[in-house]
């Protein structure tokens, strides 16, 4: 009977402090959501309301480049080049999410149009975009962001 008891009383423990997985209808919303999260904050020129999304050691890969760390990139890259925009808007956004356990594989492809502040012709390109997230226990964080572009056809 001791036995019985103590099993039970493992049982509840573990019920107690093992969350419970999301579903997987769930874990995609959150990870999208992270990605519009991204997303609105370079719309907004705004690289600090981006940095919660990303883990602190999380990789850059932009153009065939390897860009360092999130803050390297925001700081030396991202954040001087919106210094430099008037604004930055996406279209015609598409978006893929596989969860496989507590890692999570994004494609995105979109088209964006950029305008300088300096007033010269707006800058549109046709976008992709590849990104891993980590189930963390502050949520789904990107741990590593490839994006590329290139002129649309014509």
């Amino acid at each position: 009977m001791k036995r019985i008891v103590s099993a039970i009383a493992f049982c509840a423990a573990l019920f107690l402090v093992v969350p419970a997985a999301a579903s997987p209808e769930t874990d995609e919303a959150d990870v999208r959501s992270v990605l519009q999260s991204y997303s609105a904050a370079v719309q907004n020129l705004d690289g600090a309301s981006a940095s919660p999304l990303f883990t602190t050691d999380a990789r850059i890969f932009e153009q065939g480049g390897d860009e360092g760390t999130w803050s390297v990139y925001l700081k030396e890259h991202l954040g001087p080049e919106f210094g430099e925009f008037k604004s930055f808007k996406f279209t015609d956004y598409a978006a893929t999410v596989a969860i496989e356990g507590d890692l999570a594989i994004a494609s995105e492809t979109y088209r964006y149009t950029i305008e300088l502040k300096e007033g010269a012709e707006p800058i549109i390109r046709l976008g992709a975009a590849t990104s891993v997230l980590r189930r963390t226990a502050e949520g789904w964080k990107i741990i590593q962001y490839h994006s590329s572009s290139r002129k649309p056809p014509g």
